[in-house]
């Protein structure tokens, strides 16, 4: 039998469709439409209701990362501002989005040419070095590296280093510091096959990561040191803070404990098991700060450990593949909303671990769980979400995420060890880590 698509096989593929009315309506419909209005299921979309049994109290108008991939960093900025809205009764506050940028590029450029030393004696051809090089201080993170960031570094409001063109449109900015960290690899394994030593090679990092701290100063600005702060309550009340530097700003507005939180993820691939802690090679931004750390459970522990945060008015970070079963304007994540296979007459049948394994789902994007829609019976058939694309989308800017949606495309948790059995918390953090492949899709946000 013959290899190639012959002319034979076309005349065929031709001759059925000519005979297919359905085939015929879908195309033409398809030519001048977007599909996912075509195959919008009505009896789905009329169901569509943005109230929810329980939400957080302290929600506030959403944020816009714009053309950023910032979203895991907004989904953290805004999980604190909560917080720090109550502490203080604001109906509005955002942290600085450009002040946690600048630190986490800056750390990432160290990361990676701490990396590129480590595999100085690898080809650069091989595998690792290539993903390395490919995308050494792309805008994405993971919850660790979050936490990391603000133990270091701190917070501050965005009215100390507000939003830049650069910041809000990342793409020139990545472009033309990627450019020079690629230089600098270079550098750095010519060096060292000439026979550099540590030393000799940690001189020349730290001049290299000079360039790149002014390279992030003319694209994002200067971040402050030391500022004072003012705000009007929502009582008109005023309020005054002197004297502040980032990190005592966090621990004295936020007070939010990070070592007490615990990343759960759901992974059902072949080669994960459950209750199992994981890591990713290569993967990170403070070299000297913990690795990433993953708790990979059924996704019905994550579903309950979510419910018991948010009865307890703390909202959840989580990471999920938002490109799926999405309707943007709508702002609803839900399984049944279009039937693909209908409008296409075929079946899309791989399951959460075949989507996987077989590349066509992965992490993608962080937001946050700020209410849940229980029935009588207590469990989850919807989940409120709040975005950081602005508020022309959803209920303004709040999702809605189904249930059976969760299940599909949602990948990852991160809630306070007292929303989950003391075996499970003690398993996180005293397990040892079992390192996943730099590539791995459990490692795609911070990608």
């Amino acid at each position: 039998m013959s290899t190639s698509v012959t002319l034979k096989n076309i005349q065929s593929y031709k001759s059925k469709i000519e005979k297919e009315d359905k085939i015929k309506i879908a195309r033409n419909a398809a030519m001048r439409n977007e599909v996912t209005e075509l195959a919008m299921d009505w009896e789905h979309f009329r169901k569509i209701n943005h109230s929810f049994s329980n939400v957080i109290k302290g929600e506030m108008p959403v944020t816009n990362q714009k053309s950023s991939g910032r979203c895991w960093g907004f989904a953290g900025l805004n999980l604190f501002r909560i917080y720090l809205g109550r502490k203080h009764k604001l109906k509005d506050f955002q942290f600085s989005q450009s002040y946690f940028m600048f630190w986490d590029k800056l750390e990432k450029a160290n990361y990676f040419l701490e990396s590129i030393l480590k595999t100085v004696d690898h080809k650069w051809n091989t595998r690792l070095v290539m993903h390395l090089l490919a995308d050494p201080i792309q805008d994405g993170g993971q919850w660790n590296m979050w936490v990391n960031l603000i133990n270091k570094y701190g917070l501050v409001p965005q009215s100390e280093m507000p939003e830049s063109f650069q910041s809000s449109k990342s793409r020139r900015m990545n472009r033309m510091i990627t450019r020079k960290l690629r230089e600098n690899a270079k550098q750095l394994r010519d060096l060292k096959q000439q026979g550099a030593d540590n030393v000799e090679l940690q001189l020349m990092k730290v001049e290299m990561l000079e360039v790149i701290f002014r390279l992030l100063v003319i694209h994002i600005g200067t971040p402050p040191a030391a500022f004072n702060w003012q705000v009007r309550d929502k009582d008109n009340n005023f309020h005054r803070f002197e004297n502040l530097s980032p990190t005592s700003f966090y621990k004295s507005h936020v007070e939010l404990d990070l070592n007490d939180y615990v990343c759960l993820i759901n992974c059902p691939m072949s080669d994960k098991q459950y209750n199992k802690v994981y890591t990713v090679e290569f993967l990170g931004n403070v070299i000297e700060a913990l690795p990433i750390r993953y708790l990979n459970v059924e996704s019905d522990i994550m579903k309950k450990a979510a419910v018991k945060a948010i009865k307890n008015d703390d909202p959840v970070w989580f990471g999920c593949d938002v490109s799926k079963h999405f309707h943007r304007d709508l702002g609803v994540m839900d399984m049944d909303l279009f039937d693909f296979n209908l409008f296409y007459g075929t079946e899309f049948g791989l399951d959460k671990a075949s989507r996987l394994e077989y590349g066509d789902s992965q992490m993608t994007h962080a937001m946050l769980i700020t209410g849940v829609d229980l029935d009588s019976n207590e469990n989850p058939t919807k989940w409120r979400v709040e975005n950081s694309w602005g508020d022309k989308v959803g209920d303004k800017g709040y999702h809605i995420m189904t249930d059976n949606w969760f299940d599909e495309y949602n990948y990852e948790v991160v809630v306070h060890k007292s929303c989950l059995d003391d075996e499970l918390t003690e398993l996180y953090q005293t397990a040892e880590a079992i390192p996943l492949k730099p590539w791995d899709p459990m490692g795609a946000l911070a990608r």
